[in-house]
């Protein structure tokens, strides 16, 4: 039995100056290039304005904190969001562009702002 290499592909002899370590894909679609995007990339702001805090209460007689004035994408916002459920130990959400807490959690949420340097207003 011969050997076997690992990371097949290459068919190079030693010395041949062929990498033995690349896989070659197969592609009907020749040069594929990164599509262009239709609107332009929006510039990140240069600072974190202060992140806005208040207390609502809802018909219901629910009430619930809500942090607004947050930067950064969707993802970045639903993870924010999560971190927070978990310090304050409640329920919550990410909206479009806040995060709501079950409950009056001003005091926890605003020391876990501050752990992670962003600054709370409220």
């Amino acid at each position: 039995m011969g050997s076997r290499r690992r990371g097949g592909g290459g068919t190079g002899a030693p010395g041949s100056g062929r990498e033995t370590e690349t896989r070659l894909a197969y592609s009907t679609a020749g040069d594929v290039k990164a599509p262009t995007p239709l609107v332009a990339p929006v510039p990140a702001p240069k600072g974190q304005g202060p992140v806005q805090m208040r207390l609502e209460r809802r018909a219901s007689g629910r009430t619930v904190t809500v942090l607004t004035g947050l930067r950064g994408t969707a993802a970045q916002i639903a993870d924010l969001a999560r971190e927070l459920r978990a310090a304050c130990g409640a329920g919550g959400t990410a909206r479009a562009d806040a995060v709501e807490l079950q409950g009056d959690q001003r005091d926890k949420a605003a020391a876990a702002l501050l752990a992670r340097g962003l600054r709370v207003k409220r």
